[in-house]
């Protein structure tokens, strides 16, 4: 009964964001709060949000000062040089835009953090979409594409999770992967293309878009009202460079939290920059609204996590779908792990689904001859799906820069995600990345 409520919440959820019934806002808070009374967990409901919002406050803290610091960086221009140099190797092109949206959110994810790779590309490539009114949809399905591919990367918390649950070596586990990611990699690209292609017919076919043509020397601004001319640096360009880069290095390093690194380079960059409070002030409020928009989607999202670790809600649905499982499809449990892998850490997140249910999967795996590595290879695949949950707090932040609903995003996402998860599968098949059957 706990597993049907569950699922019923989770499929509420996902149809009142993605029919745009309420905001996604809204609707982490009311969901999971009607469905627990309707479960009987009155009592404890408190504690259990509570619990769920604590456990998401420092990712809280770390968006909202990455937003800061990164709004502060965009203000002073340090982006300025790699957007102009875009310019001139695009030329107004869609299909060239796209294709560079792409490559630059897979070389930038390469760090393995997906706020840092959101707030970078985004910022490089919203004044091109925006100056030639192409689908920003596009855009925020790109990056988030790129980054799904990159997240298998052994710092990016998947792999990390998965190699601590079934204590196997993480370059043991992650290195055999690398020719499936470089393959999905090339799939991205290959949806640019044919995204690509679709807005160059589309904006074509417009008249009122014929003449939007960048030459090399062309500027391009931004329509955020928070660029202003008056706002840029150029003069403290290599100093903004050089802080970034070495907030990047410790970053990677993990040499302090993420929150609170940004909190320090955030204090350091609006001083240097900015050293009035006038100044100072202008900046926060520029950045204000952006910034509570995510960061209470984040803790919105808090309620929702609580409520489904606290009534113990994930745990029946994996119970249950484990059980359905057949005996005699034992010895096929490293591509049903892959298949279950995109649902699964779509609707719970990661650490539920590694730490939870995937020492499960793995022993029922071992009793038919599937090895720790391959269930944990096996459980990666599905992180190409997985940064479209509205369990994952940098995707508010992508929808939160790129101006859509998270739902619009869902939609019009899905299908390609869809696709790198069987590139992934098929993939990791083919090169024997995760074996088809034990015998």
């Amino acid at each position: 009964m706990l597993s049907i409520i569950a699922f019923s919440m989770v499929a509420t959820f996902m149809t009142l964001i993605m029919t745009k019934r309420l905001s996604a806002l809204i609707a982490l808070i009311l969901v999971p709060t009607l469905f627990a009374l309707l479960a009987g967990f009155g009592r404890g409901l408190g504690q259990m949000m509570l619990a769920g919002v604590k456990d998401l406050a420092p990712t809280g803290v770390m968006l909202l000062f990455a937003i800061l610091y990164f709004g502060l960086m965009i203000d002073a221009g340090l982006f300025d040089p790699l957007i102009k140099r875009i310019v001139r190797l695009v030329k107004g092109d869609p299909l060239k835009i796209t294709m560079g949206t792409a490559f630059l959110a897979l070389c930038v994810s390469l760090d393995g953090d997906g706020t840092t790779t959101y707030m970078i590309t985004v910022s490089a490539m919203i004044p091109l979409y925006r100056h030639l009114k192409m689908d920003v949809r596009i855009m925020a399905c790109l990056i988030m594409l790129s980054g799904s591919v990159m997240n298998v990367l052994p710092w990016g918390g998947p792999t990390a999770r998965a190699a601590s649950a079934l204590k196997v070596p993480a370059d043991q586990l992650f290195v055999p992967m690398i020719p499936a990611m470089i393959t999905t990699a090339c799939w991205v690209m290959f949806v640019a293309w044919i995204l690509g292609r679709g807005e160059r017919k589309r904006l074509a076919a417009d008249s009122e878009h014929e003449t939007y043509q960048f030459d090399s020397g062309d500027e391009v601004i931004g329509e955020d009202p928070a660029s202003h001319i008056e706002a840029r640096r150029p003069k403290l360009l290599w100093f903004n460079f050089l802080l970034t880069a070495s907030l990047m290095v410790l970053l990677i390093l993990g040499l302090l939290p993420l929150g609170i690194l940004f909190m320090l380079a955030f204090a350091i960059a609006i001083m240097v920059n900015y050293p009035t409070l006038e100044e100072q002030r202008e900046r926060l409020a520029a950045h204000a609204g952006n910034a509570l928009s995510v960061v209470s989607l984040i803790f919105a999202a808090g309620i929702f996590v609580g409520v489904l670790s606290g009534t113990k809600m994930v745990d029946a649905m994996a119970t249950s779908v484990i059980h359905l499982i057949p005996v005699s499809l034992g010895s096929y449990m490293a591509p049903i792990t892959a298949a279950l892998s995109a649902p699964f850490t779509f609707l719970i997140s990661n650490d539920a689904f590694y730490f939870g249910m995937l020492p499960v999967l793995a022993e029922t795996g071992s009793h038919y001859g599937v090895s720790s590595v391959d269930m944990a290879r096996a459980s990666l695949i599905g992180q190409q799906v997985h940064l479209l949950s509205p369990l994952v707090a940098s995707t508010y932040l992508l929808v939160g820069l790129a101006g859509i609903e998270l739902g619009e995003h869902q939609r019009f996402t899905i299908k390609w995600a869809l696709g790198s998860f069987v590139v992934f599968f098929l993939s990791s098949l083919l090169f024997g990345i995760i074996p088809w059957t034990s015998g």
